[in-house]
């Protein structure tokens, strides 16, 4: 929906300067709140789903080689959200990236990712009541770990650099403020 306030900037035109299967990046010409014109460029992702699996007083993460950042990093199973409904999405990350199912879903949040870059969404869900199953990782996880750490070690390495991932850290504080949809 559009922002009805008086200091929304105004699209003029869009052109796709780029696109591939997972991304199209975007060049807008835009007019501000005081008529002056410009250009702004972005890319234009779908939303994905984070799920913060948690069992007794820690979590299950996943490591993998991050090819932007040229190193391996750990973080919350997370991926594109193409399923019917972004819990089905949740679920179906969880399972392929950790082979855990939950019977308990909650949905902690919803987030902007990087939104002066990107127009992405990330959907931040806390599965609990956990149970293993068989993992059907995709072809591109192929060198992804799975492992159990206590809150305290997942504290530890936070503050190490060991888990630098935005949305994962994000997910973690929307834990610890208790915060749900509705409950401000």
């Amino acid at each position: 929906m559009p922002d009805p306030r008086p200091d929304t900037i105004r699209q003029l035109s869009s052109k796709v300067v780029y696109d591939n299967p997972w991304m199209t990046v975007r060049e807008d010409q835009v007019e501000r709140p005081d008529g002056t014109r410009g250009m702004y460029a972005y890319v234009d992702k779908p939303d994905f789903v984070l799920v913060v699996p948690m069992e007794d007083d820690g979590f299950h993460l996943v490591e993998e080689y991050r090819y932007p950042m040229r190193r391996r990093s750990w973080s919350f199973p997370q991926g594109t959200a193409t399923a019917a409904s972004r819990e089905e999405e949740a679920r179906i990350e969880l399972a392929e990236e950790t082979g855990l199912r939950a019977a308990s879903w909650t949905l902690l949040g919803a987030l902007d990712n990087a939104h002066g870059l990107v127009n992405q969404q990330l959907y931040v869900y806390l599965a609990t009541e956990l149970r293993r199953g068989p993992v059907n990782r995709e072809h591109t996880e192929q060198d992804m770990l799975h492992r159990w750490v206590s809150r305290a070690e997942f504290e530890r390495m936070i503050r190490a650099g060991e888990i630098s991932d935005s949305g994962s850290v994000a997910a973690y504080t929307l834990l610890r403020m208790g915060l749900t949809p509705g409950s401000g």
